[in-house]
Parts: C-alpha cells; structure tokens; sequence
C-alpha cells in the first residue's frame, strides 16, 4: 500500500484547515454554496486567508502558506506590494467614484499599446469574463456574421455565449473529429449553444475542416496560447501560425484571451509567439488586485466602437482605483521581473522534470516556460497533454489531487486542479522548497 490515499490526504486537509471548514458552513447559511466563486473549492471546502504577505499567505487557521495560488494567477507581484497598495491609497482621498473620466485610463491604456503588439486602441470593462463578451460583439459588428468559434476546454468566462465545451463530459463531448458544443452550466440558451462552434487543440487538420465548412457565418475565433480554467493545454507554434493565416484568409477576427497569459513576458504571450490576432483580451494582472479587464486590439477592427455602431458601458468600467493600481503594477514588470519569474519556472520545469524521468516516473510538470504551470501525476510514463481530452486520457486525477491535498498539507497553495503561478518577491529558497516537498510526495506516492 502507498504511503499517501486520497482518504488519508483528505483527512489531514479538514483538520488542519477546520476553522475554513467551519466559514464554509457559516457562510452556506447566507450565500449559496459558501461564498460567491466556486473555484475558491479546495477539495472539501476552501481555505479562508486572513493575510497575505510578499510571498504568503495566512490562513484563519493559523497557517503560512507559500502561494502558489495567487488569486489564479492575478498577483504576479505577490501580496502587498508597496509600490501598488500606496497607489490607489494615495488617490482615494480626491474621490472614489465618479461619472466622469479619468485621466488614469490613458495612462494606463498607454501602457498596455505600447507592450502588447496586437494593441492599437483598448477598451477597459471590470472583468476579463466581460472583456470577452466585448470581444464577441465586436467581433460580430465589424464582419456581420453571428457565429463564434473556441477549444474545447478554453476557458473565456461565465457568459452565456462563452460558458460552453470548457469542462465538457467524456460522454457528451462527441468526437475527436467533430467536438460537441455543450453548455458547462445551466441556464445556457440553446441559441448560444447552436452559435458556438467547437475546436480540438493542436490539430490542425480537423481546425481547417471545420473552420472552412463555417467561415461564412464564423464572426470569430477566440483561444487561449495556453490554456487556465479548462486544464492547462499549450498551443504549438506551428498550429498558431497556421491558425492566424486561415483566419485571416476567411476573414475570421482572431481573439487571444491574455487574461492569464499576459504574465509570460512583457510582450505578452503573443510577443514569445511572435503571431499577432486582431484582438486581444487581457484581465488578472492589469488591474494590480483590482477587478478589470480590457479587450484591445487592431483599430480598424475597434473602430465599431468610435462610430457608435457598437455601444458598450458599465458604471464601473474605467474605474479610477483600479486603472491606478494596474498601471503601477504594470510599470513594476519590467523586463528584469519578466526574466526573475520566467527563470524560477525555468528552474521548476527542468528539476522536476529530469528527476521524475531519472526515476521513471508517471509525474509531469508542464507549460510553455513562463510563470503559470501544471503540474500531474500521468496514467503512465512519458504521456502528455496536448489537447483538453487528454486530461481524461492521460491524467490520473485521483493521484493528481492527493498532491494537491498534500501540499497545502505540506505549507503550499497551489490551485487545486493542478496548476500553479509564481510570484516576484519568491526567492531561490522558496523555489527549492517548493521542488524538494514536491519530491518528497512523489516519491511517498509511489512507495
């Protein structure tokens, strides 16, 4: 028998974190499910934080965490950055809110069209999910056309037209060949559904097929280079170049969703890949820990918005804090930080990755090499994941979460599914603590 089960792992998880537990019971008497963001689930329940520091976490329980977490993906700078929390504290005393604009938006918006390549005009909402529904009303207005195209296992939000084939069942997800649409929540129209046209990563064959026997009815196709919500798949560069050149040829706007990815260097994702779409959404770490997003991109495309032919407002779109904080928290990336981070998920990619192939191991650490990885303990050696099915295929989810499980166990946040993001202030010491304890549950799984 292994050292480590799921039964034992979950057992040491609800003692050590019983005061979360209690929260989440509280908390269901009042707001469906405990808390307003089911993703905060951590096996059995979430872990409440009380604190963040630099690289940690405190949670109510009583426990630092290294975090691996960071608010999936958002505080790239760690917790409390200085530089970013005098920001917008330093602002508040002039005004909150208000019904006009302020001049943080174009500082800001100067910023991001002056990094990302895809970016000539930007638009700012409160969200990335929002970001996204901007994106496809865009995208609808300038070629006229309804339908949208995305991967399976893409994640572009909660909306109605994007909250579709993200974590769709084995059983009703169709064929490789000819993927399913199917709505990952309740609620759904069916309209939506029939509207959303389904996609299989790095096969290009079938993208071609597909795309063409739609394109004239195709507004859009919208994708992540590297994949969050749905399970961390990484597009090939080849499979991108020929994605950006048949959209092209078929008039298709093509959308990057940068929300996650836009921390992989100070171009962006589309920078390392050298492949610029017509639009790009961009979310998490714009806003410094405040809620924005922004869909940016060609001005020819985002020219539907100057005319007035598309019309999109929210109370808080714009909002002064936030644009503040962002900016600040952007001007902190510089290209030293991109490198720092960038050669921390160097260093966790290759060590973990040698020692589990020395060993024979089934274990996998993956990700196109910036600071948001997965990690997963594989149904055998040397498999991978190259699409969202492979996640069923290849991936033992069971062994999968009892390392997740035992890292919070073990002084670690990671996000449950899998996956981790770095932060700046993480030292050299942080990062081999965080390699050796991964070892040390490998290798007691195994045992």
């Amino acid at each position: 028998m292994p050292k480590l089960s799921i039964e034992a792992s979950l057992d040491t998880f609800t003692a050590k974190f019983a005061k979360s537990a209690a929260f989440t019971r509280a908390g269901k008497q009042l707001i469906p499910g405990g808390y307003s963001r089911n993703s905060f689930n951590f096996g059995p329940h979430a872990v409440f934080a009380a604190s963040g520091d630099g690289a940690y976490v405190e949670t109510v329980d009583g426990h630092r965490l290294l975090d691996l977490n960071n608010n999936f993906t958002v505080n790239v700078l760690g917790h409390n950055p200085a530089s970013v929390t005098s920001a917008p504290q330093n602002a508040i005393p002039s005004g909150i809110s208000f019904g006009n604009p302020s001049t943080a938006e174009a500082d800001l918006a100067q910023i991001l069209i002056e990094r990302i390549p895809s970016v000539e005009r930007v638009q700012f909402s409160c969200s990335a999910t929002e970001s996204c529904m901007s994106a496809i009303r865009i995208a609808r207005a300038h070629t006229g056309r309804t339908k949208v195209a995305k991967f399976e296992g893409g994640y572009h939000g909660f909306s109605d037209p994007l909250h579709i084939s993200s974590h769709t069942p084995p059983e009703q997800a169709g064929t490789d060949e000819a993927p399913r649409a199917v709505a990952d929540s309740g609620g759904v129209p069916a309209d939506d559904v029939n509207n959303l046209v389904v996609l299989t990563q790095n096969d290009m064959t079938s993208t071609e097929r597909i795309l063409r026997a739609n394109s004239s009815d195709l507004a859009c196709l919208i994708l992540e280079l590297q994949s969050g919500a749905g399970g961390l798949v990484t597009l090939d560069q080849e499979f991108v170049q020929g994605v950006r050149a048949l959209t092209k040829e078929l008039g298709i706007v093509l959308i990057f969703d940068e929300t996650i990815s836009l921390r992989a260097g100070y171009h962006g994702l589309q920078g390392v890949y050298g492949v610029t779409p017509d639009l790009t959404v961009m979310g998490k770490i714009i806003g410094g820990g405040l809620p924005l997003g922004a869909v940016g991109g060609a001005a020819a495309v985002m020219n539907v918005l100057e005319t007035g032919k598309v019309t999109i407002s929210g109370t808080h779109h714009g909002h002064k804090l936030s644009l503040i904080a962002g900016a600040a928290c952007m001007r902190a990336l510089d290209r030293e930080a991109f490198d720092k981070l960038n050669a921390h998920s160097a260093r966790i990619l290759s060590e973990l990755n040698e020692w589990s192939l020395a060993r024979g191991s089934s274990f996998k650490v993956y990700g196109k090499g910036f600071s948001h990885m997965a990690y997963g303990y594989m149904n055998a050696p040397g498999l991978e994941v190259r699409t969202h099915r492979d996640y069923w295929r290849n991936v033992d989810g069971a062994k999968t979460q009892i390392i997740s499980l035992e890292l919070a166990n073990r002084g670690f946040f990671p996000v449950h599914r899998g996956e981790l993001s770095l932060s700046l202030p993480m030292t050299d010491d942080d990062i081999s603590s965080f390699i050796d304890t991964m070892k040390e549950i490998v290798v007691e799984l195994e045992e």
